[in-house]
């Protein structure tokens, strides 16, 4: 193993807090899963809760615009603690990338309350004791992001944060191209907003990273994803990253 790849794999144990243990199974007994994620996760000290293979899908896909010289910036929205964009940060500094901006999109506020008509499943999730109480409502600051991205040697003018709700900031974001872009928003409307405000942005050859479409226990994360693509003519074909994320390559 090279000393990037050593680097890089370091780097992801360390995010997802796997160093030392092995991280929840979200296929496993849901019965046992969120108590495991909520340890694992939410009361450690880790900065991701995206699984190892979510972290490696994310690479593969950065590594390949690279690799193709597909032009354009990456971004997550949703990031909370912000290891995603952290992971990001790094591949475009260990290969010495310097015309790339990794965006950081996030409310710093936690999720935003779905609109119980519209959305009941996602209203009623929202509202769970197990959502305020133990998620905490996913809730990271912007102060506790920077200073994840700091605690990494990362934190420089090749990282930008958009603070505020999707609906607000995305639009009139200074973005002009993108590569990779990662939805993690969780919700119909974060989603969406993404969608509609990103991906004319993004490059022929580049990729959507949508992280819940396979859910609809708790969320309608698919329901707009497929309005979206299918309003836009958008047929190229969704892969599975595991049983929640999947992601496609923008053709045209």
């Amino acid at each position: 193993m090279s000393a990037v790849e050593l680097y890089l794999d370091l780097l992801k144990k360390s995010l997802t807090n796997t160093l030392y243990q092995n991280e929840p199974d979200a296929d496993g007994d849901q019965s046992l899963y969120v108590g495991e994620f909520v340890h694992h996760y939410i009361d450690a000290p880790a900065v991701s809760m995206l699984p190892l293979v979510r972290i490696a899908n994310l690479q593969e896909c950065i590594m390949d615009v690279l690799n193709r010289q597909i032009p354009g910036d990456l971004i997550e929205t949703g990031v909370w603690r912000g290891g995603a964009t952290i992971f990001m940060r790094a591949i475009l500094k260990i290969y010495e990338v310097t015309d790339r901006i990794v965006w950081a999109a996030d409310s710093f506020e936690g999720l935003p309350e779905p609109d119980p008509e519209k959305f009941p499943v996602e209203s009623r999730f929202h509202r769970d004791p197990l959502m305020k109480e133990f998620y905490r409502n996913f809730t990271a600051s912007l102060e506790e992001v920077k200073r994840n991205f700091a605690a990494y040697g990362l934190l420089d003018g090749q990282v930008k944060f958009l603070q505020g709700w999707f609906k607000d900031t995305l639009p009139h974001a200074p973005i002009t191209r993108l590569a990779v872009m990662r939805l993690d928003g969780d919700y119909y409307e974060s989603t969406m907003d993404a969608l509609t405000s990103l991906y004319e942005k993004l490059s022929i050859g580049g990729y959507v990273i949508i992280d819940d479409y396979g859910q609809d226990a708790w969320t309608n994360c698919r329901q707009a994803v497929d309005e979206f693509r299918s309003r836009h003519d958008i047929t190229d074909e969704k892969v599975r990253v595991d049983s929640s994320c999947y992601f496609w390559r923008r053709t045209k």
